[in-house]
């Protein structure tokens, strides 16, 4: 299953995605629901960031190609990103004027459904929703010199993320891709997770309470692309879809 959360008519609602059609559902994914027979055209709705989590969560170096001449982490390597640094589909990607250089990091993340804490690694994927398209924007000069990473990677619309949730989906199989204006930056298939997302949820479960619809960014391959004034950038995952965001300088 496929579900948007969109604008339509004034209204925010959840919908599954049937063809060029989202139907709406008579509530949240995160409750009982039923698909009504209330219909739109996807090109007559403005589609939204897919959910609206309590917390995002983020992992670090979880691909072997991105992590260079550096030794494996040996737990997860988890922060956080805001709530507030969250957009969606089409929302613009603001680059702040005093940041040197900003990266685009194509990420798969996994949708929680319900409230967990202490998941055993063999229950883990029951508290899944599905997965969308994420990109962990991040500001390099600002990640190399700050103690943290808070500005660096959760600074206003730093978390977009869309533009479907997908149920039904083989997390460890599927091709992560970035492209800016077109081009091709990074491509690899989540086959290569250095931790796979029962162990991340486990593991982050350990610590902290998850709510429906917080969200785990799982990591980015190799070399992330800069983003510039003016730029699209495209994050795509097969069986999802692309996420597409245009760039702008802070004004």
């Amino acid at each position: 299953m496929k579900i948007a959360r969109y604008l339509a008519h004034g209204q925010i609602s959840y919908g599954a995605v049937e063809g060029d059609n989202v139907k709406e559902l008579s509530a949240s994914p995160f409750e009982a629901y039923t698909i009504t027979d209330h219909t739109h055209p996807l090109s007559d709705v403005k589609l939204l960031a897919p959910c609206v989590p309590s917390k995002i969560l983020a992992i670090g170096l979880n691909y072997s190609s991105h992590m260079g001449d550096r030794t494996p982490p040996s737990e997860p390597m988890v922060f956080y990103k805001t709530p507030t640094s969250l957009i969606g589909p089409d929302d613009t990607i603001v680059r702040p004027k005093d940041t040197a250089k900003l990266d685009a990091e194509a990420e798969l993340v996994v949708v929680i459904k319900d409230r967990c804490r202490n998941v055993a690694k063999e229950d883990a994927m029951q508290h899944v929703l599905g997965y969308t398209c994420g990109n962990d924007v991040s500001a390099r000069d600002w990640q190399a010199s700050d103690g943290n990473w808070w500005r660096a990677k959760s600074s206003d619309t730093f978390s977009p993320a869309g533009p479907f949730i997908v149920t039904d989906l083989d997390p460890h199989n599927v091709r992560v891709t970035s492209r800016i204006n077109g081009k091709e930056v990074q491509s690899e298939t989540t086959t290569y997770l250095i931790f796979d997302i029962p162990t991340l949820i486990a593991y982050t479960t350990r610590f902290v309470t998850l709510e429906p619809g917080d969200m785990i960014y799982t990591g980015t391959p190799g070399t992330p692309g800069e983003m510039k004034d003016g730029d699209v950038c495209e994050i795509e995952i097969e069986g999802i879809g692309v996420l597409r965001n245009p760039v702008k300088l802070e004004s």
